[in-house]
């Protein structure tokens, strides 16, 4: 999928459009290295609380390691459908600002927050 520039707003949308999506911090409780995907990306198990343990493939290899990801918090879409990536089945979609040299950098509260709570 393309990313608009920085500088390049993508088309608006209605409120409720947006109010739909559930948007939640987990909490890193593994990471490994995907295998036989056409990119490099890594595996995550997140925990959300209430929610379960959910899994997602993240394309974030630029600026992470497994070993650095386990224990940090994240913010992820967890009512997208499962997609399937390589054969693994990706839950959740994390969140990240891209870079201009397209870089992922993760989004997470600024302060340690329960996991499973809602982003507003």
């Amino acid at each position: 999928m393309t990313q608009p520039a920085a500088d390049q707003r993508k088309p608006p949308v209605e409120p409720e459009v947006f109010q739909r999506l559930d948007l939640r911090v987990g909490q890193v409780v593994d990471a490994q290295v995907a295998r036989g995907t056409r990119r490099p990306a890594l595996w995550l198990t997140i925990d959300f609380g209430p929610l379960g343990v959910l899994r997602s493939s993240a394309q974030i290899t630029d600026l992470y390691r497994p070993e650095e990801l386990v224990g940090r918090q994240v913010v992820a879409v967890v009512n997208l459908p499962p997609k399937r990536i390589a054969g693994f089945v990706s839950d959740v979609l994390v969140l990240g600002a891209i870079r201009p040299d397209g870089a992922v950098v993760l989004l997470a509260p600024d302060r340690p927050v329960p996991p499973g709570l809602p982003v507003a």
